[in-house]
């Protein structure tokens, strides 16, 4: 009886075996030959940034190193606004509960990307204590960069043969 089963089985599992051979040996491979164009958007907005710095409250010997260094916080300040508009910004929030009362609350944001293309529109300062940048970031010149190192593409035609 036992010998009926294992012999039924490995007939059956020869029989798939020479089923499946049979199908796919009667298919030839079909080759194809793919043509790509690349994607362009219709537009292009043009992002701007304001950044904003105190000049007395910098480190420096002398007013000039107060103001030079304002100018390059206001630069970074204008550049984070711009990263926050290309990437988004990334908020962190921490409770803690204490027999049900809050006991401590945290909220911590950061920004973290690569600018490229921005172009310094304006830098001056404004009253006695404030330095302001402009940027501006022509996302016409983001895709010219980004199609230099990967080039977007959708199928434009498939041809079998």
């Amino acid at each position: 009886m036992c010998l009926k089963k294992i012999h039924k089985s490995k007939s059956l599992l020869l029989s798939c075996f020479l089923g499946l051979a049979i199908s796919t040996g009667g298919c030839g491979i079909i080759d194809k030959h793919v043509e790509w164009e690349t994607i362009e958007p219709e537009s292009y907005p043009v992002l701007k940034a304001v950044g904003y710095a105190p000049i007395s409250s910098q480190h420096g010997e002398s007013d000039s190193m107060k103001l030079i260094m304002a100018m390059k916080a206001s630069k970074l300040d204008a550049y984070r606004e711009l990263t926050e508009q290309v990437y988004g910004q990334k908020i962190e929030g921490n409770q803690s509960l204490s027999h049900l009362v809050i006991d401590s609350e945290t909220l911590r944001a950061s920004v973290e990307g690569v600018i490229r293309g921005a172009e310094v529109v304006k830098a001056y300062p404004v009253g006695e204590d404030t330095y302001v940048t402009e940027l501006a970031l022509d996302m016409q010149q983001v895709y010219d960069i980004y199609l230099s190192t990967a080039k977007p593409r959708r199928v434009k035609d498939v041809k079998y043969y």
